[in-house]
């Protein structure tokens, strides 16, 4: 990696961690289903999509990958965090919560990559 990759890349993760900080600092529960790192999820997805159409679009070079897929949204989501609150969900025996969580994270991230691909090919392709 060259030092500028390393940039783009270091500044993505810097933007990407501190908002998902900020994001989770304070627990956010519905009931006993966290949505802290639901929303830092849909987000990341939803940007990611977002990115994708426009290094297309516009043949970005890869250190742009870097610092927006790999370093920002990288950075943003969460798998770690999603994991442990599934399995503290399991362990205090909500059953139905954890099911939940499962489908919101991956549906809701799926979609909001889908959404976010197609509202950016929307604007792009006007």
């Amino acid at each position: 990696m060259k030092g500028l990759e390393f940039v783009f890349l270091a500044v993505g993760s810097v933007l990407g961690s501190f908002l998902r900080y900020k994001i989770t600092e304070s627990p956010l529960l519905f009931n006993t289903l966290p949505l802290n790192v639901l929303i830092v999820n849909v987000i990341g997805a939803f940007v990611l999509g977002m990115f994708i159409i426009i290094s297309e679009q516009w043949n970005l070079d890869g250190r742009y990958s870097l610092l927006a897929a790999v370093g920002f949204c990288g950075s943003l989501t969460t798998m770690s965090s999603f994991a442990l609150d599934s399995s503290n969900l399991f362990d205090n025996h909500h059953y139905g919560t954890l099911a939940i969580n499962l489908v919101a994270n991956v549906g809701l991230s799926i979609g909001a990559l889908v959404g976010g691909r197609s509202l950016m090919s929307a604007i792009v392709n006007g």
